[in-house]
């Protein structure tokens, strides 16, 4: 460190700056800590928490452009209910005010929940532990989160540019790394034992489980780990979620996290998820925040506006899947908390996602893959399987679920005896299915199709398929 003191006694930076100049410290109440840590912060530049020690946070911390938080080894950020519960332990100050930050790093940082796990918006839809949003060049590196609870994400980054999230280790009930819309991002080199998802790429979302809507592009998943774990075997290891929908129309039913386009803006449906369908015949204009017209409640999203939103042209490399779960989810949600389609929308087609060197290492017959959107292109090269299916499905939500192509290259197949490679149960479904240069481990395997009411060409090497 490098300081030396300013007229009126604070500290001045010069270099890095230590946390603990500002009165951050093990032996702090969680209000104190609170303050001083903000103190540093609010410095920008480096900023370094060195002492190891648990320290008490009681209230967000907010992290402003060009700003390094790092955290020294055994240093722990523990909750603490001192002036009531709050949501964020970081979040960048520009999220306030829909205005981008840039350059932020947060190193080493080690959150204890302690059951202090609640949703109070300061963003509605935004609820990470530590979250970003409208957020450029950010770099979270070796983070550490043992006992997360059922409310919030772990790691919640939405509207966003250029982000790397690298070395992980997330574990408890929700969501470990969250993603809404935004372009280049590597998440890499994560350990996750979670209930929910452990990683999801939600374009669309539940009204409450991101701030904004739009496409996630360009980015890369890889050497990632899903833990089996004492409970219950869902969710999935990735969700990858798209939508769609359409302009305000007067008399157009809605329900909780329906989604309109009016007045040069992003409206949706802020209500229960209780199943109740509301007829709207009164415009929302109103330029921020709710407004209740017909019993619906308004909530403003975005003044960018677009009618789709998915993933596309993403890569997961080397993912290892122990959790007897489905592993990858593209997918659309039709249910009372979200219908991510509504009738008559532009379809919303998912784009180029490949998977590369995924290892199935459990022995339940589940679904690797399970696709219940339209997709152009799947790529799934150097993996491995036991028996686990790609699975094609439906919630009757659209028209047209478009032909789909599935091209697997240098697969390993383990299974001894028979099992189904493909299954599709939406009418009318279309999928070209091509295999190459396939390792069958034992001699009595083979691989079957079921097209249901669709229809599946195949050009395959796999005994079962192959002609001949």
């Amino acid at each position: 460190m490098n300081q030396d003191s300013t007229k009126d006694g604070q500290p001045h930076q010069s270099g890095f700056i230590n946390a603990a100049d500002f009165g951050f410290l093990p032996t702090k109440s969680g209000i104190e800590n609170t303050k001083a840590l903000q103190q540093a912060v609010d410095q920008g530049g480096t900023i370094v928490v060195s002492q190891p020690g648990t320290y008490k946070i009681a209230d967000t911390v907010y992290v402003g452009s060009n700003t390094s938080l790092i955290f020294g080894n055994n240093v722990f950020l523990k909750k603490v209910d001192e002036q009531g519960p709050f949501t964020h332990v970081l979040l960048n100050k520009g999220a306030l005010t829909k205005t981008y930050d840039h350059n932020i790093t947060v190193k080493g940082l080690h959150i204890i929940v302690n059951d202090i796990d609640v949703r109070r918006y300061k963003i509605y839809g935004l609820h990470g532990q530590i979250a970003f949003f409208y957020i450029k060049d950010l770099r979270i590196d070796r983070f550490r989160l043992m006992d997360l609870g059922k409310a919030q994400f772990a790691i919640h980054v939405c509207t966003f540019e250029d982000i790397i999230i690298d070395d992980v280790i997330i574990k408890g009930d929700k969501d470990g790394v969250h993603l809404g819309r935004g372009k280049r991002f590597t998440i890499r080199n994560g350990i996750f034992q979670t209930f929910d998802d452990a990683v999801a790429l939600n374009a669309h979302d539940y009204s409450v489980g991101n701030p904004e809507l739009g496409w996630i592009e360009d980015g890369v998943v890889e050497n990632c780990h899903d833990l089996d774990a004492n409970h219950e075997k869902v969710g999935f290891f990735c969700r990858i979620l798209a939508g769609a929908w359409i302009d305000w129309r007067p008399g157009m039913e809605v329900q909780q996290s329906d989604s309109v386009v009016c007045n040069g803006k992003i409206y949706r449906v802020q209500a229960q998820p209780d199943g109740t369908v509301y007829t709207s015949i009164t415009q929302p204009t109103h330029e921020h925040g709710s407004t209740v017209l017909d019993g619906i409640n308004w909530g403003v999203v975005q003044s960018d506006v677009t009618y789709t939103a998915g993933v596309r042209n993403v890569t997961f490399r080397d993912i290892f899947l122990k959790k007897p779960r489905i592993g990858f989810s593209i997918h659309f949600d039709n249910d009372r908390y979200s219908r991510s389609y509504y009738p008559g929308a532009t379809i919303a087609q998912q784009e180029q996602i490949t998977f590369d060197s995924i290892r199935v290492l459990h022995d339940q017959p589940r679904e690797w893959l399970s696709i219940d959107t339209p997709v152009d292109v799947v790529t799934v090269t150097n993996s491995s399987f036991r028996k686990n299916h790609i699975d094609f499905t439906g919630n009757d939500a659209m028209p047209d679920y478009l032909k789909t192509r599935v091209n697997l290259i240098g697969c390993i197949f383990t299974h001894r005896g028979s099992m189904d490679l493909v299954r599709n149960s939406v009418d009318g479904k279309e999928v070209l299915l091509k295999t190459a240069s396939s390792i069958e481990l034992s001699d009595d395997f083979s691989a079957n199709i079921s097209p249901g009411n669709g229809r599946i060409e195949m050009m395959s090497d796999l005994t079962g398929l192959k002609e001949g």
